[in-house]
């Protein structure tokens, strides 16, 4: 028990880190690099916004899972991951996921259709098949939490 009050405790404090450093990424990075890439090059100027939006909406995607994650280690401290709420939270991540997933293929069409270079294509095949993996591992361990949660709630009624 002691071990995972530790992993919590420093799970957490990634977390906290985590967060940070993709908020000064959302404020300051994300759009000081679309913008210096519009003044360098002037005929891409026009994807600086969208890009930029992109960007920023796709590390909210990661904040909200990091938001979640907080929540279930609070329900684990507490004892209460086995419950309903629970599920609440990693649906929240499964959707995150989804979303950026999404808005990730959307961008990967948009550059392949104008790609004159196979290797911008290609890593981000590889991007949307991770993408795809991670939200497919967590709907699995979405489902494991549900039996586990069932089964905790039958022995509840048997005792």
């Amino acid at each position: 028990m002691q071990f995972t009050r530790l992993a919590v405790v420093a799970l957490r404090i990634v977390l906290v880190v985590a967060f940070l450093l993709l908020v000064l990424f959302q404020v300051m990075s994300l759009p000081g690099q679309f913008a210096h890439m519009a003044q360098e090059n002037p005929d891409r100027a026009a994807l600086q916004w969208p890009l930029t939006i992109f960007s920023v909406l796709e590390v909210a995607c990661v904040q909200v899972v990091i938001v979640s994650t907080w929540k279930l280690l609070t329900m684990v401290r507490r004892g209460s991951i086995f419950s309903d709420g629970a599920l609440r939270w990693v649906d929240t991540i499964v959707w995150s996921i989804a979303a950026a997933w999404a808005m990730l293929a959307a961008l990967s069409v948009a550059v392949v259709l104008n790609a004159d270079d196979p290797g911008v294509p290609l890593l981000l095949l590889l991007l949307l098949v991770a993408g795809a993996a991670l939200g497919l591992v967590v709907v699995v361990l979405r489902a494991l939490l549900r039996q586990a949660t069932d089964l905790r709630t039958d022995m509840e009624a048997v005792i």
